[in-house]
This record gives structure tokens, C-alpha cells and sequence, in this order.
């Protein structure tokens, strides 16, 4: 039977509670990632422990957006991670985005669409006149161009990047319930991979409160 991916969004800098996260998010009926953003990257000791981490599949959030040299020095600096997916944002440009897969190597270079944290209201906010669905699929278009290895989006918009993206789509903004605290697009476990999200990414309705009760949640959700 086919395993479900769940990537385990570790926000935090505090390395006690990512051990916990990692020893109580172990089971045998999911296929588990973590994704490490930047207020763990950019800690003192976070740098140290994904370099010593082993056997884990290792997601660097660091959702890249700079001119393509930036970039590039970026992702060369952090080779030594021997981390499995690094994030850049779309917006960075074709140019930024051919120059960074060019270096990733063996890294899964991932593209960021939209923020799950933004709706139509806040992109005409900051000069954007593309709705939401149209923008996630023009960038969608140029990652598959570009040969992206992966795309972030919102669950929402899954079934139509699908269209035009072939490869790996991870989407973050999963919610168990209505409750989106930060996030503006949202979906449930069950409802993402409906739509046919490749990963999920669950934070904080896993990594708040009881870990290992809030594992059997999840899988009851997609059950």
C-alpha cells in the first residue's frame, strides 16, 4: 500500500523540541520528512544538527529570493547539509532559478509560488493584479520550463498546477479543522490529497500539544 508524505514543519529554534518532534513522529503507516525553516537554519546550533542528522529526509525551507549569484553562493554554502529539498522563490526570476539548478546537484530544487499566507486582498496590497489561481499557474509554467524538481502551493490549487507541472507538489496550510491562524488558503489532510498533493506539510496542528496523538489525528483524517 502506498504510503502517504507528510513533511513535519520543525518551527523552532529549541533543539530538545526537535528531537521530541523526530522521536514521536516515527511510525510505519506514514512516509516522514522534516522541513526546517529559517528560524532553525539561522540558530546557533540548527546548522550543526541538520549536518548530523542521518537517514532523515530533510526539507531546507530557506525559500531563496535573490539575483542569481546570491543565489547560487547560497546554495553552494550549504552543500555540506546533504539536505533533500531546498525552497526558492519563482519570483526570483528565470535567470535566478536556471543558475540555481544548474548548481543544486543532487538537492531537489523547489519552487515557491504564492505564500499560502497571502489571498487576492493582500497581493493587490503589494501591486500584484493577478488573481491568486492565475499567478500560482504562470509560475507553475515556468518551473516545469525550468525543470524544477518540485513546486510549492496551496492545496487549493493543486488540480490546476497539475495541469501544467509534472513533478513532485508539496503543499503546505494543512489544517485538521476551519482554524487557519496565519494562513489564508487552507485545506484538510484528506482534501489536499484528493486533490493530489504529492507531500503535505503539517506544523503546528502536529508539533503543538500531544505529538504522537496528533499523528494517529492525521491519519485517521486520511483514512
Amino acid at each position: 500500500m502506498k504510503k502517504y508524505k507528510v513533511f513535519i514543519a520543525c518551527d523552532t529554534n529549541n533543539i530538545s523540541k526537535i528531537r521530541k518532534i523526530i522521536n514521536n513522529t516515527k511510525n510505519s503507516e506514514l512516509k516522514i520528512g522534516y522541513k526546517f525553516g529559517l528560524e532553525f537554519l539561522n540558530s546557533k546550533n540548527g546548522r550543526n544538527f541538520i549536518a548530523n542528522l542521518k537517514n532523515k529526509i530533510v526539507f531546507a525551507d530557506l525559500k531563496l529570493h535573490d539575483i542569481p549569484n546570491t543565489c547560487v553562493s547560497a546554495i553552494k554554502a550549504i552543500r555540506d547539509l546533504k539536505v533533500d529539498y531546498l525552497t526558492m522563490h519563482i519570483s526570483s526570476g528565470e535567470e535566478a532559478l536556471k543558475a540555481a539548478k544548474k548548481v543544486s546537484g543532487k538537492i531537489k530544487l523547489t519552487g515557491v509560488t504564492i505564500l499560502t499566507s497571502l489571498d487576492n486582498n493582500a497581493l493587490k496590497k503589494i501591486g500584484f493584479n493577478k488573481d491568486v489561481k492565475k499567478l500560482v499557474v504562470h509560475q507553475a509554467k515556468l518551473a516545469n520550463k525550468l525543470n524544477l524538481d518540485a513546486i510549492v502551493c496551496s492545496a487549493q490549487e493543486v488540480k490546476i498546477v497539475k495541469k501544467v507541472f509534472k513533478k513532485e507538489i508539496i503543499t503546505p496550510g494543512i489544517r485538521f479543522s476551519s482554524k487557519a491562524n496565519d494562513q489564508k488558503r487552507i485545506l484538510t489532510p484528506k482534501q489536499a490529497y484528493k486533490n493530489g498533493s504529492d507531500w503535505l506539510v503539517v506544523g503546528r496542528p502536529i508539533t503543538k500539544g500531544n505529538i504522537k496523538k496528533n499523528i494517529h489525528t492525521l491519519i485517521n483524517h486520511l483514512n
